[in-house]
């Protein structure tokens, strides 16, 4: 008897696991920062400033490879993706083409978060 309540417990357990395991990607502090930090980039990319979207980007950058290690999620790796593209151009002094790239991360992790 305790052999079948202990393995109902685990299955109940196991089964918890799964239904919210999406829920705490959403709750990730590192998606969120990278959000913020996306935002932030492709905000002054608007006004042009091509190295505020290189700091901002960056920053974000770091946030969402953090969230890499505990979040598996291909929106999460497109907006690793976007955000070293906005950097790169940003560092070329294109700051229009890094906005677009800076939005579209934001677009990408908001789908994680």
């Amino acid at each position: 008897m305790a052999k079948k309540l202990f393995l109902a417990g685990l299955a109940i357990s196991a089964v918890f696991v799964l239904v919210a395991a999406p829920a705490f990607a959403d709750g990730n502090k590192h998606v969120h920062e990278a959000i913020e930090h996306a935002e932030e980039a492709a905000k002054h990319g608007g006004m042009g400033h091509a190295d505020a979207v290189v700091t901002h980007a960056q920053e974000a950058l770091n946030h969402a490879q953090m969230a890499q290690k505990e979040v598996k999620n291909p929106h999460l790796d497109e907006g690793v993706g976007e955000l070293e593209e906005a950097i790169a151009h940003g560092n070329q002094g294109h700051a229009e083409v890094a906005t677009k790239h800076a939005k579209s991360a934001v677009m990408h992790l908001k789908e994680v978060h």
